[in-house]
């Protein structure tokens, strides 16, 4: 495991370069982000550790930021005062672009990662912007109507994208459709929406009727998964992590898996590039943990009662929630999904997470508010 320090600044979003294998930036703020500045740290991993090659102080808090899909040294930042910047690494000190049309502060960018020339941002004002890095004015405003923490691109489409907000919705747009009254918006799910009943006695369903009686939360963050184009999983306030089919929408049939086990609000959900059931999550509860949604080959059907053993002496251990493993008992385990495993080495709320593209798969990086910045290895938890 490496370890840099973000002295002074609390980590809220940490991205690998699409070019580069050891390079990470980091987006922070001072003071956990309420007030003061901010600063995006473009670090390098060395056979000597990480280093910081370059930083670049803001007015206001940093919350997210995305490297440019086009552009090996140019990556943009959300920002608390509502506007967005685009820095140039291999320059000095200030933004090669700044835009300002937000009202609020801007809690998610997201690269388009197909037509690479465009990229989308969310706010807590209620809407969803896509812009041109070579335009002043944004291309196109979405409204959400709802405090919107996270938005994105499908990897599978130049045109579609999504966003979860505060009201416990996931919303999914087409700006291949016509804006008409409903703004491109293709489709809006109530992501609080109990899962179907087994149609198959030998499917193993949660007869606990817990699961069908969750109120609305505020949904934090979602991830497209990077094999199955209808997949999308999302997560917030209310702990669990669950996994939509965008097929499932007529009627809306609710997530085809949910993936219990944090304890506090989950900050952050991130699928794997390399395998396609393998899904990784950092909470507040100062954990960061490796899922699978259940579809793999050989994975347990009946909730996953098998459980990860400590493994690489990396202060990782397996099994899910308090008690070490989801249980085919627990009442909010659905699809036969489960947790491989988890890293505790954070002492305070982790804010983001990241997979590295390259190399040997499992390798990846989280920040949090306990100001460090910590590159690990999954596949010991993993198993492999």
């Amino acid at each position: 495991m490496l370890e840099f320090r973000t002295q002074g600044f609390n980590g809220y979003a940490v991205k690998y370069s699409p070019f580069f294998d050891s390079r990470i930036a980091v987006a922070s703020a001072a003071n956990f982000g309420l007030v003061g500045n901010g600063r995006l740290y473009i670090l390098g991993l060395t056979p000597k550790g990480i280093i910081a090659e370059k930083w670049f102080d803001t007015q206001d808090s940093l919350y997210d930021l995305a490297w440019s899909e086009s552009h090996e040294n140019q990556c943009v930042v959300a920002t608390g005062d509502g506007s967005i910047k685009l820095f140039d690494i291999s320059l000095d000190q200030f933004p090669v672009q700044s835009w300002q049309e937000h009202k609020r502060e801007v809690f998610a960018v997201h690269w388009n990662l197909v037509a690479k020339d465009t990229f989308c941002s969310s706010s807590w004002d209620g809407t969803i912007k896509i812009w041109s890095p070579h335009r002043p004015d944004s291309l196109l405003t979405l409204p959400t109507h709802s405090c919107t923490y996270s938005a994105s691109f499908s990897p599978h489409s130049p045109s579609i994208l999504s966003s979860v907000s505060s009201d416990s919705h996931l919303r999914i747009y087409d700006l291949r459709t016509p804006s008409s009254a409903s703004n491109h918006l293709t489709a809006s799910i109530p992501i609080h929406t109990p899962p179907p009943p087994s149609s198959s006695p030998s499917t193993s369903r949660p007869t606990n009727p817990n699961i069908h009686n969750l109120p609305p939360s505020e949904a934090l963050t979602h991830d497209w998964n990077k094999y199955r184009s209808t997949l999308i999983a999302t997560a917030g306030v209310d702990r669990l992590i669950r996994v939509f089919d965008t097929r499932n929408l007529n009627p809306v049939q609710g997530p085809v898996a949910i993936l219990p086990g944090h304890e506090y609000a989950v900050r952050k959900v991130s699928w794997s590039p390399h395998l396609s059931d393998v899904l990784l999550s950092a909470s507040y509860d100062m954990t960061c943990r490796v899922w699978t949604d259940g579809s793999a080959v050989g994975v347990d059907g009946g909730g996953g009662q098998q459980k990860v053993g400590v493994q690489g002496g990396m202060g990782m251990s397996g099994g899910g929630g308090a008690g070490g493993g989801i249980q085919r008992g627990d009442p909010l385990a659905f699809g036969g999904g489960r947790e491989l495993g988890r890293m505790g080495r954070h002492t305070e709320f982790v804010m983001g997470v990241d997979w590295c593209l390259f190399g040997a798969e499992g390798w990846c990086a989280s920040v949090g508010w306990d100001e460090r910045l910590l590159v690990w290895d999954m596949k010991a938890v993993m198993g492999q």
